[in-house]
C-alpha cells in the first residue's frame, strides 16, 4: 500500500474506531482487588473480538498465572520479513470519586473531538490504535504481526513478565511497539527513549500499646502520627530536593517542558511554587523523586481526641533509568530509620521494585519508525522521557536483547491518566493510527530491511 492509501484507510476507519473506543471504555474493567472480576473478562472478550476483526489469523486468551487473561494475535512473516510485536492492556485504574469527574467515568462522552472516560487514553487507546492500523491491511500484513494485550498492568504488571519469561518463543520479535505512553502535547510528535523504575514499600510506625486521651496524656506520650510526619518530611529539604544519601539528581540530555507547560498540565496553583532543582527534564524524568501516595490515621471527620499509638504510610520512589530500586529502596528505609525520633518502634513491609529503562540510539525499525511518524504529525519526532514505570519493558529487553523496543501512544501529557476526567484527542489518535501503520508498511521496505 502507498502511504497515501494508508492515510486514506485510517481516516475511513476512525467513526468505526471512536464506536468501539466507547464500548470498550464503558466496560468498568478495574483488575484491583475488591473490584468485580466479570467487566474484567468481558473487556478480554471485546478485545478478543476486535483482534477477531482485523484479519488475524489465530487470535485467543491465554491464561496468565495469578491474574486475567491476555489476549494474543498472531500472523506469521511473509519470507523475509521481520516480525513485530505489538502491546497495550485493557485493564483500567479505578475512577474514585465519581463527584470529581465531570461526566460518568465509564460513561465515555464526546466533547469537542475529545472523548472522555476511564481508559479512554491508559491504555483502550492503544488497543484500538492497533486495531486501526491493523485493519488497513485487510489480512495481508507486510510483516509478521504479534499482539498482546493483557489484564492487570494497573494493578501487577508482574504477572504478564514472569509470563514472557515462561513463553519467550511465543512473544519473540524484531521489533516491539509499547502503546502506553504519549506526546507531551497534542500534535507534539515524540518517542519515549527513557523510563523511571520503581520501589514502593509501607511504613509503620508504632509508639503506644492503644490511644490515648489527649487531655489526659497529650504532651508526654509520644504520638505515632506526629513520629511518622516527622520523619516523611524529613526526606526532603525546604526546596524539596531529596536528602536521602547516595539518591543524587541525575540530567536529561533532551528538551523538556518549560516551567508554564508544566503548570498548566500539572494544575499547579497560582502562587505554589514548583519544588527541586535542575531542568524539568532532568527532575521529571532522569531524577529521584519520593512521593507519600497513601497514609492510614483517623479521618478529620472521624478524628477523637486521641494520641495515636499506631500510623502508617505507603512511600513511592521513582528512580532513574541507570538507578537500581532494591539499592534505592533500601537507602531510603535505612534513612527512615536513622531520622526516627523518640525511639519508636519501625517497620517496613509491601515491598515492589521495578526497573526503568534507557533505548538505545536507534536501529532500523526507529528509522522506520520515524519516518511514519514524521508523514503521519508532519515533523519528525523528538525523544522525550516519562517519569512513569512499565516493568514489562525491561523483561522484553532481557528476553529479546536484539530488539528494538518503541514507546508511543494517544496518551498524551493532558489526558488525565489515573486521574478523574480522563480523555483521549481522537485527532490524536487518528495520527497514532496512521503511525502504525506507516511504520508495519515501512519496516518491510528495502530501507528498513538493509537491502
Amino acid at each position: 500500500m502507498t502511504p497515501d492509501q494508508i492515510e486514506s484507510a485510517v481516516a475511513a476507519a476512525m467513526p468505526q474506531a471512536v464506536e468501539e473506543l466507547k464500548r470498550l471504555a464503558a466496560i468498568p474493567s478495574v483488575a484491583f482487588p475488591g473490584h468485580p472480576e466479570e467487566p474484567v473478562f468481558a473487556a478480554a472478550a471485546m478485545t478478543e473480538e476486535l483482534l477477531r476483526s482485523t484479519g488475524l489469523p489465530r487470535v485467543q486468551q491465554v491464561a496468565v498465572e495469578g491474574s486475567f487473561p491476555a489476549v494474543f494475535g498472531e500472523a506469521p512473516a511473509p519470507p523475509g520479513m521481520p516480525t513485530v510485536l505489538l502491546y497495550a492492556h485493557y485493564d483500567v485504574q479505578p475512577a474514585g470519586d465519581p463527584a470529581t469527574w465531570r461526566t460518568p467515568p465509564f460513561e465515555p462522552t464526546l466533547i469537542d473531538g475529545r472523548l472522555y472516560g476511564r481508559g479512554t487514553a491508559d491504555d483502550k487507546s492503544g488497543i484500538i490504535s492497533h486495531v486501526t492500523a491493523l485493519r488497513t491491511f485487510q489480512g495481508r500484513f507486510p510483516v509478521g504481526i504479534k499482539v498482546i494485550i493483557e489484564g492487570q498492568e494497573e494493578y501487577a504488571g508482574d504477572r504478564l513478565e514472569a509470563f514472557v519469561e515462561r513463553n519467550p518463543d511465543l512473544l519473540r520479535a524484531d521489533a516491539i511497539v509499547v502503546a502506553d505512553t504519549g506526546n507531551p502535547r497534542v500534535g507534539d510528535p515524540s518517542v519515549t527513549t527513557s523510563l523511571r523504575g520503581m520501589a514502593a514499600f509501607t511504613i509503620e510506625v508504632r509508639t503506644l500499646k492503644e490511644a490515648l486521651h489527649s487531655g489526659s496524656f497529650g504532651g508526654a506520650a509520644p504520638d505515632a502520627l506526629a513520629a511518622l510526619m516527622r520523619m516523611l518530611t524529613s526526606l526532603h529539604d525546604d526546596n524539596g530536593d531529596i536528602r536521602v544519601p547516595g539518591l543524587p539528581r541525575g540530567s536529561f540530555l533532551g528538551q523538556g517542558p518549560s516551567e508554564e507547560e508544566f503548570r498548566r498540565t500539572a494544575g499547579v496553583l497560582d502562587g505554589v511554587s514548583l519544588v527541586g532543582s535542575g531542568s524539568l527534564a532532568d527532575r521529571l524524568w532522569s531524577s529521584f523523586a519520593i512521593t507519600v501516595t497513601g497514609l492510614d490515621v483517623p479521618t478529620v471527620s472521624g478524628a477523637v481526641n486521641a494520641v495515636q499509638p499506631t500510623a502508617r504510610a505507603r512511600v513511592t520512589v521513582r528512580v532513574p533509568p541507570a538507578g537500581d530500586p532494591k539499592t534505592t529502596v533500601n537507602a531510603v528505609v535505612e534513612f527512615l530509620r536513622q531520622v526516627a525520633p523518640w525511639g519508636v518502634q519501625v517497620a517496613f513491609g509491601d515491598f515492589t521494585v521495578g526497573s526503568g529503562y534507557q533505548a538505545d540510539s536507534g536501529g532500523k525499525a526507529r528509522a522506520a519508525l520515524n519516518r511514519a511518524m514524521e508523514r503521519a504529525f508532519g515533523r519528525p519526532p523528538r525523544d522525550v522521557g516519562a517519569g512513569g514505570s512499565i516493568p514489562l519493558v525491561n523483561t522484553l529487553l532481557r528476553q529479546f536483547p536484539a530488539a528494538e523496543i518503541l514507546l508511543f501512544g494517544a496518551e498524551d501529557e493532558e489526558a488525565a491518566i489515573h486521574a478523574p476526567n480522563e480523555r483521549v484527542d481522537l485527532e490524536e489518535l487518528r495520527r497514532v493510527a496512521t503511525t502504525e501503520a506507516l511504520f508495519l508498511q515501512e519496516l518491510s521496505l528495502p530501507s528498513a530491511l538493509g537491502v
